[in-house]
C-alpha cells in the first residue's frame, strides 16, 4: 500500500468540510499532550472551534497556544492479498495543520464566527441571545503548517 501527499488547497479544504468533527492536540498544564474531539468551521483559510469559556481547556491552551488540529475522512479496511496480514491497511484522507490559538472576544466577531460554525452543520437560520454569544469561548486557528496525505492506496489508484 502506498502513502501520498495532497498539496492541492482544493482537495485539502474538500478533506475538512467532509469532517463532522475535528482531534485538537494541546498541551496539559504538566506539559504532556491532551487530545479532544472538537466541533469546527473552517473558512478562508481559517479553523474556527467553541467552547466553554472557562475550565481545563481553556487554562491549557491560554498557557500553552500552540495546537495541532486533525482532520481524517475515509476509513476503509484495504488489502493487497487476503491472506498476508501486513499487507491491510486503512484507506484514508488526513489534513494536519498546526496553528496558535488566539481567543475572538468582540461580541460581534463572536456572532459573526458562531453563524460560520453553525453553516457548517445546518442550513437553518439561527439566532443567538446576548448570554450564549457572552458565555462561549470562541478559538481562531490561523494554520502556520498544513501537511495533507492520502493512505492506503494500492499501487494502481496513484
Amino acid at each position: 500500500m502506498k502513502t501520498i501527499t495532497i498539496t492541492d488547497p482544493v482537495q485539502i479544504e474538500e478533506i475538512i468540510r467532509k469532517c463532522p468533527y475535528c482531534t485538537v492536540g494541546i498541551t496539559d498544564l504538566e506539559g504532556n499532550p491532551y487530545v479532544i474531539p472538537m466541533n469546527f468551521a473552517y473558512h478562508d483559510g481559517i479553523i474556527y472551534l467553541h467552547s466553554g469559556p472557562e475550565g481545563g481547556k481553556i487554562e491549557m491552551v491560554t498557557r500553552h497556544p500552540q495546537v495541532c488540529i486533525n482532520f481524517c475522512e475515509g476509513h476503509e479496511l484495504v488489502y493487497m492479498h487476503r491472506q498476508v496480514a501486513c499487507s491491510y491497511s486503512m484507506k484514508s484522507r488526513s489534513v494536519i495543520c498546526r496553528g496558535k490559538v488566539r481567543f475572538i472576544e468582540d461580541m460581534d466577531e463572536k456572532r459573526q464566527v458562531l453563524d460560520i460554525l453553525m453553516k457548517q452543520y445546518t442550513k437553518n437560520e439561527c439566532g443567538f441571545a446576548e448570554p450564549a454569544v457572552r458565555n462561549v469561548k470562541i478559538w481562531e486557528v490561523r494554520a502556520d503548517e498544513i501537511s495533507c496525505k492520502s493512505f492506503g492506496l494500492r499501487p494502481s489508484e496513484i
